[in-house]
Order: structure tokens, then C-alpha cells, then sequence
């Protein structure tokens, strides 16, 4: 079968079983728009922005099992697109981004909407290609789908030149991929697994630190069982809130430096600590300086063997598949005659009690302000805890992180590594594609909704009944905070001046906005947007009290047991 470049993208697409592509069509990628036209196996989702695109793509793979795909034009088209490729691949999330390219003959000789997408994408992708040869697309595009979703998963891109759309081949789709440089491990060293269940059981001060590789790899369940089975105490990562039921009590809250009390403490002071999926990264241990202090032993678990020991000394490195290794653990934990010290562990868990009963997430709903926790609290109420949620990035993401209780994992959609303002409605839209009988949250900020608003034509066209849930304290929140409590009260530019009328603009774009001012309207207008309006976009504006600020809060350089509560202030 001989095949044009771009009827090959739309076979190999259809191969996949790929169901959406989120894009903008533009000069260089024509002759692809133009076959999407001709079939409908495969929909294609215009969006306004390339930013949007990458976005929804990247939530459609978060809140689902599937690669996200997007495809955008050449140049500026590339170019608004890197911030959600970087956005991607900070979290490990599988994408295949096809970008379009000025024709071969004019790489390199500054042709109109040029630029070097290979030079450029190379520090925030998995991987990139530059197709050359019409020969090699098919197999161009299996590879990426394969280094995608492998592995620890990331975004991968596809820079196809217009030329190369153009030119016929014969069409043959690969089976299989075999890359001689790729070829991660999956399977667990059974020496070091059992090891780490030697530790386990030994342990005096036990805790399970789970992050988003629980979540990427499916592995919510297994964990589930192996941290029951143990009794431990267990808290998860902003990225791996949901892989263990946020309800149940031997979770302790997220941790880091947005955390619980008990959870900090519990991971600052325990003398065995096993870490499944996660990275130790900064916002999650503090100073490493300070973590060093006390005396623990360490177990790793992570499909990247570059992640172990990066920030943090490790005893027991398992280099592994998250769900592989935890079957493995269980496996030998259930044939150990040994099992976990029944008084040590009563006592322990007696000491995070004692730290859980200092209620850090508590706080005050004053008069006539209405409180931005309290208006997640009655999100999670109505909802029946069983939404997908999507934020933004700043002091909503915290609270909605911290007082929502997500117990399923892929419910929880937000941008932890690069902390993206603008991901949160594009994310909703890729969420409802997905998942298209589902409740879905957007949880923002008047100053992030603002970076991607536009997208509320893009709900318009597909009729897409998100409902924007909008605390808006006319400030850049988190920005303010940090100049309140470490600038000295100077808070320079982050006053968010002439804002819109929300209710206005989301009725310009054929929504149904309501404006809510009062503690005693809050729940009424959820489930007005959940119920009475459950078929269409609601943007619900909160105008929320302006000094709130996010606690408990582990400040920069400071190290985990260091936090400032708000009983402190």
C-alpha cells in the first residue's frame, strides 16, 4: 500500500488507537489537517492555543491509561508548545507531540516560521526525531509511542517536514520496537528486594513515601495492600495524592513543604523509610541538609535508575517497575516468618497520633469573608469525593491538594515539577475527553485562569460542562504570601489590578458564570453548577478573603520538621 507522509501519520494514529488529537492546524502540517478531514477514526479537538493543546493531551494521558497526542504547526507553533511539553515531562507523563517543519530543502536558511524544534525541545522530551525520509515515518512514530509510555514515561516529538508529507512510500506499521541504547529494567533484583523486606521488618519507626510513579504505573492497588498488610504509616507526594485512599488512617497527608504536620514529622524521624515512585525532590524534603540529620535507612523504588540517589543517599536502591517490585516485596514479606514489631510499631504509631491530633489544616471561617479551604471542603462535600480534579498553580493547588480527599488514583490532575499558571482548564477539557460521563473540577485563581481562558471557546464548541470552581482573591496568592512573610509586606506586582468580570466574560463565551460573595452561598452555588446546571460550563467566581494563606509551610532552605503553622503566627 503506497501511502503520502501524511496519510502514513493518520494510519499510524488510527494503529495506536488513538481516539483524540488536541491541536492547531497551520502552514506546515496542512496536508496532515487535510487527511484527518478525510476519516473519523480519529477526532481531532481545535483548541485556541498550542500552549492548550499540550496541556489537554497531557491530562487526557493523566486522568486515563493512554498516551496523549498533540500536533501543532511549525515555528510559533512549536514554540507556544514548549511550555507544555516542559510541563510534561517535569511530571513523567506519556506524550507524542507531532510538530510540523519548513520542507528539508529549507531547514537551517531562516525560512518563514522556522525554528530548531529538535535544538530547542531537547532538554523537555523524552526524546525527539527529525523525520528525513518519507522511509521512515511508520517506524519513526511506533518508536515514540513505545519510548513514551516505557520506562519512566515522558513526552517524545515528532518534527515532520512539509515535504515529507508529500512524498509516497509503501506503508508498513512495525509490531514490535527493538532500540539496542533503550531497555529499562523492569524486574526488581531479587537480592535488594529482599533486603529491603529484611529492613522492614526490623524497623523500629516505619513509613511508606509514595509518589507519582505509584500513579503512572497503575500501581495505586498494590500499594494499598502491601502498606495494610505492613500497618505502617504512609503519606504521599503532591503527585501521588490518590495512590493510597486519602480516607483511610494509616494515610498522614501529603507531605513537604505544603504538608501535614504529622506527615513531616513522621517522614523526619522515622529510622526506616521506604520510598516508592518519588524523587525526594526539593519541595518534598526540604533541606537535604537538615533530612541527613537523622539517622535512617533508605529503600528506593523507581523504574529510573538516575533518580535514586540524586538528592538523597540511599541504602537499598531497587531499580524496578513500581507494580514488579511491590509484587515481588509482598510476595517474600508473605513467606518471612518474621513479621513487623507489633509493640515498636504501637508505640510509633502513638507518636504520629500525638502529631496528627495538632490539627495543622485547621482554620477559621471569619464573618462575612469567605474562606478559599472552605469552599474546597464543600467541593469535596458535594461531589462525593468522586470528582476529577484539575488546578492551576499557587495557593488554590494547595488547598485543593490538601482539603480534598482523593482515595481513587487519576483523579488528581495538576502541574507539580514545573508549577504551570494556565494548565487547569486546558487539563479539565483533556480530562472530559477521557473521561466523558465524569464530574470535572477546575480548581484556579483569577490570575491563572486568565492564561488560558480563551479555551472556554474550545468548551463552547465541544460542549464540555467543566465547572470552574475560581477562588479569587485579587492577588497573585502564593506570590503575596511569600512577600508577606519574607519581603517585609512589599508587595510588589503582585496585586492583580483591573481584573474582568468573570460572570461576564464566561456569559460572553456562552457559559453560565455566578458571582459568590457570602460563606452561606457557597454550597448553594455547587450544587446549583453540579445539578441544576450539570450540562453546561458554570464559572463560579469566589471572592475569597484576601490575607488567607497557605499552612502548614516548610520555607525555602529550611528543612522538614522546621514548619511554620498558623497557630505560630
Amino acid at each position: 500500500m503506497v501511502l503520502t507522509g501524511a496519510e502514513i501519520v493518520i494510519r499510524c494514529l488510527q494503529e495506536e488507537k488513538v481516539e483524540h488529537v488536541f491541536g492547531y492546524p497551520g502552514g506546515s502540517v496542512l496536508f496532515i489537517y487535510d487527511e484527518l478531514f478525510k476519516q473519523d477514526k480519529v477526532k481531532h479537538i481545535l483548541v485556541r492555543h498550542e500552549q492548550a493543546a499540550v496541556h489537554a493531551a497531557d491530562a487526557y494521558s493523566r486522568s486515563s491509561q493512554n498516551v496523549g497526542v498533540c500536533m501543532v504547526t511549525s515555528g510559533p507553533g512549536v514554540t507556544n508548545a514548549v511550555t507544555g511539553i516542559a510541563t510534561a515531562y517535569m511530571d513523567s507523563i506519556p506524550l507524542v507531540v507531532i510538530t510540523g517543519q519548513v520542507p528539508t530543502a529549507y531547514i537551517g536558511q531562516d525560512a518563514f516560521q522556522e525554528c530548531d524544534t529538535v535544538g530547542i525541545t531537547r532538554p523537555c522530551v523524552k526524546h525527539n526525531f527529525l523525520v528525513k525520509d518519507v522511509k521512515d515515518l511508520a517506524p519513526t512514530i511506533k518508536k515514540a509511542f513505545y519510548l513514551a509510555r516505557t520506562g519512566r514515561p515522558g513526552p517524545v516529538l515528532v518534527d515532520i517536514p512539509k515535504d515529507i508529507t508529500t512524498h509516497k512510500c509503501e506503508f508498513h506499521y512495525p509490531k514490535t520496537v527493538s532500540m539496542r541504547s533503550y531497555n529499562p529494567v523492569v524486574k526488581g533484583h531479587t537480592g535488594q528486594i529482599k533486603k529491603a523486606v529484611h529492613l522492614l521488618l526490623e524497623a523500629k519507626r516505619p513509613m511508606i513515601y509514595a509518589g507519582g510513579g505509584v500513579i503512572l504505573s497503575d500501581a495505586a492497588e498494590k500499594l494499598t495492600k502491601l502498606t495494610r498488610a505492613l500497618g505502617f504509616p504512609i503519606t504521599n507526594t503532591l503527585m501521588g495524592l490518590g495512590g493510597y485512599p486519602a480516607t483511610d488512617r494509616q494515610f498522614v497527608g501529603m507531605l513537604g513543604m505544603h504538608g501535614t504536620y504529622e506527615a513531616n514529622m513522621a517522614m523526619q524521624h522515622c529510622d526506616v523509610l521506604l520510598a516508592i515512585g518519588a524523587r525526594f525532590d526539593d519541595r518534598v524534603i526540604g533541606n537535604p541538609a537538615h533530612f541527613g540529620e537523622v539517622s535512617r535507612k533508605i529503600i528506593h523504588v523507581d523504574i529510573d535508575p538516575s533518580s535514586i540517589s540524586k538528592r538523597v543517599k540511599v541504602d537499598v536502591p531497587i531499580v524496578g517497575s513500581v507494580p514488579d517490585v511491590l509484587d515481588e516485596l509482598m510476595n517474600q514479606l508473605e513467606a518471612a516468618s518474621a513479621k513487623p514489631d507489633a509493640k515498636a510499631l504501637a508505640a510509633w504509631w502513638k507518636q504520629v497520633e500525638e502529631w496528627r491530633d495538632r490539627n495543622c489544616l485547621k482554620y477559621r471561617q471569619n464573618g462575612d469573608l469567605i474562606m478559599p479551604q472552605y469552599v474546597v471542603e464543600k467541593l469535596y462535600e458535594v461531589t462525593g469525593g468522586d470528582a476529577f480534579v484539575t488546578s492551576d498553580v499557587g495557593q488554590h493547588q494547595m488547598w485543593a491538594a490538601q482539603y480534598y480527599k482523593f482515595d481513587k488514583p487519576r483523579r488528581w490532575i495538576n502541574s507539580g515539577g514545573l508549577g504551570t499558571m494556565g494548565f487547569g482548564l486546558p487539563a479539565a477539557m483533556g480530562v472530559r475527553f477521557a473521561n466523558p460521563s465524569a464530574t470535572v473540577a477546575c480548581v484556579t485563581g483569577e490570575a491563572s485562569i486568565q492564561m488560558c481562558i480563551q479555551e472556554l471557546s474550545t468548551c463552547k464548541q465541544f460542549r464540555l460542562p467543566i465547572k470552574i470552581v475560581n477562588l479569587n482573591n485579587r492577588y497573585l496568592g502564593m506570590v503575596r504570601q511569600w512577600q508577606e512573610m519574607f519581603h517585609g509586606n512589599r508587595y510588589s506586582e503582585s496585586y492583580v489590578d483591573a481584573l474582568p468580570d468573570f460572570v461576564k466574560l464566561a456569559e460572553a463565551y456562552g457559559h453560565v458564570g455566578i458571582r459568590i460573595e457570602k460563606p452561606a452561598d457557597v454550597e448553594p452555588a455547587l450544587r446549583e453548577a453540579f445539578v441544576k446546571h450539570k450540562n453546561e460550563l458554570v464559572f463560579l467566581d469566589f471572592l475569597t478573603d484576601q490575607t488567607a494563606n497557605v499552612f502548614p509551610m516548610v520555607a525555602a532552605g529550611k528543612g522538614l520538621s522546621e514548619m511554620i503553622l498558623a497557630e505560630d503566627l
